[in-house]
C-alpha cells in the first residue's frame, strides 16, 4: 500500500512534468544533449529541423520563427538550445509571465544581435499590450515605438536586427490568432515511447556513471510517463539510492524505492490517486465537471487538465465527456 501525501502543490510530484526551480541547475544541463543527433525521439520534428537548419545555414539568414507546443516535460527548451547550438547562435531566454510591461519586450528585442535566437517559455502568458509588439517585430524587423505625450506623440519605427522567435506552450489554443500565424514552424510533441525513454535513461546512467539492468530501465521508464523530465528526475533519485549503497538493478528494491516516493505500481502518486477517489466516491464515477473537482482536490482546473488528466487518458483510467469526466472500470479497478 502506498502512503498518500498531504501536500497539493503540483512543484512537489515526483511525476510532475513541470520543471522546479532548483532543476534549471548543472544535473539538468548535464544530462541535455547538445546536438540534434543526440536528440532522441521526435524523429518527425527532427527531420523537419534539420532541414530548416541546413537550409537556413547555406542561405545564411535567420531560422524562420519557431512554435513548440505539447505536455511540460517532453524538451521543447532542450530543443532551443539544440537550434541555436546547430545554427551557432545566441540563444537569450525568457518567459511569458516575466515580460510584465511592452517596455520590457523592447528592451529585450533591441539588444538581439543579428541571428540571435529569443526563446519565450509560456509564451501563451504573454500580456495582449506585450504581445502586440510582436507582431511587427517577427513580420517586419521592427517595432512602433510612442516618442513623447500628450499632442506632441510620434509614432518612430525602431529598426531590428533580422532575429528567431521560438515560443513554447503547453497550451496552443491559449494563443491568439494574430500570433499563431506569424510562426513559419509549429511543430507538436508528442510523449515518448518506452523504447526512446529507455535508451535516455541509458545515455544519462552512462553520463552519471550508474549501472542499471534492461529490465530497471525498462522499469523506469515505465514509470516516466513518456516524459524526460520524469525520467531524470527518477534518475536522480535512484542516483542517491546508488551512493549509499543500494542496489538499483535489482527489481525489488527498485520497486520499494518507487513505492516509498509515492508512485504505485500503475505509476500514479497520490494526486492522481485523489483525482480518480474523488470522481468514484464523491460523484459516483462521474460525470462530473472539472471545476468541481477541482474545488473538491483543492487544485487549480489548470494544474487538473494539463498535467494530471493526460496521464490517466492515456492509460484508460477516466474519459473526458460532453458531461464532464468519467472513471473508467480499469480506473475503479486500479483505485478499488
Amino acid at each position: 500500500m502506498v502512503v498518500s501525501s498531504s501536500k497539493s502543490d503540483d512543484s512537489e510530484r515526483i511525476v510532475s512534468p513541470k520543471e522546479r526551480e532548483v532543476e534549471s541547475s548543472l544535473f539538468q544541463n548535464t544530462l541535455r544533449p547538445k546536438t540534434l543527433e543526440n536528440y532522441i525521439g521526435q524523429e518527425t520534428i527532427k527531420k523537419h529541423l534539420q532541414v530548416s537548419i541546413s537550409s537556413a545555414n547555406i542561405r545564411e539568414e535567420s531560422l524562420d520563427h519557431v512554435l513548440f507546443y505539447g505536455p511540460p516535460g517532453l524538451g521543447k527548451t532542450t530543443l532551443s538550445s539544440i537550434i541555436a547550438h546547430e545554427m551557432d547562435v545566441t540563444l537569450r531566454s525568457t518567459s511569458g509571465p516575466a515580460i510584465e510591461k511592452q517596455s520590457d519586450l523592447v528592451s529585450i528585442l533591441s539588444n538581439l544581435e543579428e541571428g540571435d535566437i529569443l526563446f519565450i517559455d509560456e509564451i501563451h502568458r504573454l500580456r495582449p499590450q506585450v504581445e502586440e509588439i510582436l507582431y511587427t517585430a517577427m513580420e517586419d524587423f521592427q517595432i512602433d515605438i510612442m516618442v513623447g505625450s500628450g499632442t506632441w506623440a510620434q509614432s518612430v519605427k525602431l529598426p531590428l536586427k533580422p532575429f528567431t522567435l521560438i515560443g513554447a506552450t503547453t497550451r496552443l489554443s491559449a494563443l491568439s490568432a494574430p500570433l499563431r500565424d506569424r510562426f513559419g514552424n509549429v511543430l507538436k510533441l508528442d510523449f515518448y515511447d518506452i523504447d526512446d525513454i529507455s535508451t535516455i535513461i541509458a545515455n544519462n546512467c552512462n553520463i552519471l556513471d550508474i549501472k542499471l539492468s534492461r529490465q530497471a530501465l525498462t522499469c523506469v521508464a515505465g514509470k516516466s510517463r513518456g516524459t524526460p523530465r520524469i525520467a531524470n528526475r527518477l534518475l536522480k533519485i535512484l542516483r542517491d539510492y546508488h551512493t549509499i549503497g543500494k542496489d538499483i538493478s535489482d527489481i525489488t528494491i527498485l520497486e520499494g524505492v518507487f513505492s516509498d516516493i509515492g508512485i504505485d505500481e500503475k505509476w500514479l502518486d497520490y494526486l492522481d490517486r485523489k483525482y480518480l477517489d474523488a470522481i468514484q466516491n464523491k460523484f459516483n464515477s462521474g460525470p462530473v465537471g472539472l471545476s468541481t473537482i477541482a474545488a473538491t482536490l483543492g487544485e487549480e482546473e489548470a494544474t487538473l487538465e494539463d498535467v494530471v488528466e493526460p496521464y490517466l487518458l492515456q492509460i484508460g483510467f477516466i474519459e473526458r465527456t460532453p458531461r464532464g469526466r468519467k472513471i473508467t472500470g480499469s480506473g475503479i479497478g486500479h483505485i478499488s
